[in-house]
């Protein structure tokens, strides 16, 4: 019998081995970077560059709305999922052509945002940032279909793992790397180099094999209301009675942390916190703890269950939210609060992974092997927008509550929320074979 630190170790190697050996799970875990990458750019480290610019608090925050697209993308999901791309496609295949396109679409954005100016031609900016969002909504759907394609059911879960790895380090690219280069060079610098990092997740795209199950798949034309639909009317059949209660609670799970968000980087600048510090604290020291939150949350689901576990998400996901609150009071850099800055964010970024990564697996249980790509788009569009309608507010609310009422307002939107989920925990008791 091996010892524990033996134990330990072969574990590792088990987990690290494929990484080396398997160019599958190589190229999950480089695709996962450059899905995580667009989504940040777009708005949240845009936010800081658009504060300092001068852009007034309200705009600001209606200029969330440029994450729009990715809460449409089950719009065009089902046609990705069932066309090839133009051009590349029977060279590449459905998949890798789909991601190929959609990264050089992410990396033309960027650059394009790279020569804006949103203190004088705000106009550019928006028509960049809206190009990016489109760009980068097709990747993380393209990216999705792909990591469920190209693996086993069996091996799905390890895939998954080095995907959301990737994942996680593409939004610390990002958002700390962005922020850093930006302070030291400029924004256009930042944008720049940011596009230029798309590299390495296009290369993975160009040498990741393509799923077997769609080599030689030819599927039959649909018209456009078929396609959309087909992938809804499924899920809707399999959750029977309990479907709209459950899309309901799926669709504002995380509406308060999208309007908290939303909000978070302009607090900080106003409280006299540099670039370096917000990409510091934020970004990289958030990085670990976001890291810490998704295993705490892989152990606790096989153990108390998936529906506890994510009733105590939602709950501690939007409580977290008084910790911004506090810090918008007494967390004024210039008044020495540097690590009542460090505590606030630290409880808000575990707790919105904790929330996220349970919500992820959720999800992720819905979902049919047919349409699973489609049907895991339409359930992140969902989670998505009610809260990006929401959060295109969170400028007016600033302005009308301030900043510590806005981020009380936004923990109290969590609490109906927890109620619809309790709800369904007590009916699925009941009921165990109303969602299969």
């Amino acid at each position: 019998m091996l010892a524990p630190a033996a134990e330990a170790g072969k574990s590792r190697a088990s987990f690290l081995t494929p990484l080396l050996t398997d160019r599958r799970i190589a190229a999950g875990l480089f695709l996962g970077v450059g899905s995580g990458m667009a989504f940040p750019l777009i708005y949240a480290t845009q936010s800081v560059w658009l504060t300092r610019a001068g852009v007034p608090i309200e705009t600001i925050g209606w200029l969330f709305g440029l994450t729009f697209p990715y809460k449409l993308k089950f719009l065009w999901a089902p046609f990705l999922d069932r066309y090839d791309p133009p051009l590349i496609g029977a060279w590449l295949g459905r998949r890798r052509g789909w991601i190929l396109l959609a990264q050089l679409g992410v990396a033309a954005g960027l650059a394009g945002i790279a020569f804006g100016d949103p203190a004088n031609w705000l106009g550019w900016t928006i028509a960049f940032s809206l190009a990016l969002g489109v760009a980068g909504a097709t990747q993380d759907i393209t990216v999705d279909g792909w990591r469920i394609a190209v693996v086993s059911k069996a091996e799905l879960p390890l895939m998954s793992s080095w995907a959301e790895i990737g994942w996680r380090l593409g939004t610390l690219v990002a958002g700390a790397g962005a922020l850093i280069v930006a302070g030291e060079h400029g924004w256009k610098v930042a944008y720049l180099v940011m596009a230029g990092m798309m590299l390495p997740s296009m290369i993975a795209a160009w040498l990741a094999p393509e799923p077997k199950s769609d080599k030689d798949k030819l599927r039959e034309p649909l018209n456009l209301v078929a396609t959309i639909w087909a992938p809804i009317k499924d899920l809707l059949d399999r959750l029977g009675p309990l479907g709209i209660p459950i899309l309901l609670m799926i669709a504002g799970f995380r509406m308060s942390g999208y309007v908290s968000t939303a909000m978070a980087n302009p607090l900080f600048v106003t409280l006299h916190y540099s670039d370096v510090d917000i990409a510091t604290v934020v970004k990289v020291y958030g990085f670990w703890l976001a890291l810490g939150a998704t295993f705490l949350g892989g152990w606790m689901i096989p153990r108390i269950g998936l529906m506890p576990t994510l009733l105590f998400g939602t709950v501690f996901g939007s409580a977290a939210h008084l910790a911004l609150a506090y810090l918008a009071l007494y967390g004024d850099h210039n008044d020495g609060a540097y690590w009542t800055f460090v505590m606030a964010v630290g409880i808000e970024a575990f707790a919105y992974a904790f929330a996220s990564i349970v919500l992820i697996t959720y999800m992720s249980t819905l979902t049919s092997d047919e349409h699973a790509a489609s049907q895991f788009a339409l359930m992140t569009s969902l989670v998505a927008l009610p809260g990006n309608l929401l959060a295109m507010t969170s400028g007016v609310a600033v302005k009308a509550l301030g900043f510590a009422g806005f981020f009380v307002g936004t923990s109290l939107i969590g609490i109906p929320v927890a109620l619809l989920c309790a709800w369904i925990w007590w009916r699925q008791s009941r009921q165990p074979r109303a969602v299969t």
